[in-house]
């Protein structure tokens, strides 16, 4: 018998939007001198939660676990190959499509966080620069097939995926449903990016200060 069951914890459902949200103001900002710090903030956001989906990748709940949706090539062709019938292979958790879209946001998201922290930094030249550059448009291509294969998921298969990543349940066999949704992880989470958000002004403002101060003394030196 079908029932609504939860199949993505809260930490999975907090990652997926405060990426989404992260990784857009970030992308929106990187070309403006004005919005720097803002970018800088979101940047260094999207490699925290990157960091930690690695790590709840392989400690996490049965469907966000990395080793559940590992699918070999050709069950991606099956797959994609079923959505031209009547009758669509249907998963409860990532599909093998929705699992390639995952692998590759996380591993260019790595890219675009590290190439964006050593270009800052001065480390490497103008090359880092255009491999950040080049990261952040490939990770939105990917954002935007993503969109568009959980639209036509959604449609195919008669659920709303968008729903069912703000709810965390989908229609399915009980026994198929996760146990615990791990909402006092999702908390720390969202605590932990807020209070990010709130030191990182101040702290580059202080270092700002800091810098200035030190060019005065040289200039009064000199």
């Amino acid at each position: 018998m079908s029932e609504r069951i939860l199949v993505w914890d809260a930490p999975t459902r907090v990652f997926h939007w405060l990426l989404a949200t992260s990784f857009a103001g970030a992308f929106l900002t990187g070309d403006s001198e004005r919005w720097r710090e803002i970018h800088l903030l979101l940047g260094y956001t999207v490699a925290g939660l990157i960091g930690f989906r690695l790590v709840w990748g392989l400690v996490g709940t049965r469907y966000a676990l990395f080793r559940s949706f590992l699918f070999r090539p050709r069950e991606l062709v099956d797959y994609l190959r079923s959505l031209l019938t009547r009758s669509p292979r249907h998963y409860l958790g990532h599909n093998p499509a929705g699992s390639v879209a995952v692998f590759l946001l996380l591993g260019l998201g790595v890219i675009t966080a590290a190439s964006g922290w050593a270009a800052y930094s001065d480390i490497g030249g103008e090359w880092l620069e255009e491999l950040h550059e080049g990261a952040a448009f490939s990770m939105l291509t990917v954002v935007a097939v993503h969109i568009a294969g959980v639209i036509v998921s959604s449609l195919l298969h008669r659920e709303n995926l968008v729903r069912a990543m703000i709810t965390g349940r989908k229609a399915g066999a009980a026994v198929l449903g996760i146990a615990r949704g791990h909402a006092w992880l999702a908390a720390i989470m969202i605590a932990t990016v807020v209070a990010f958000w709130v030191w990182y002004p101040s702290s580059s403002m202080t270092d700002a200060e800091a810098s200035v101060d030190q060019t005065i003394k040289h200039a009064r030196r000199g």
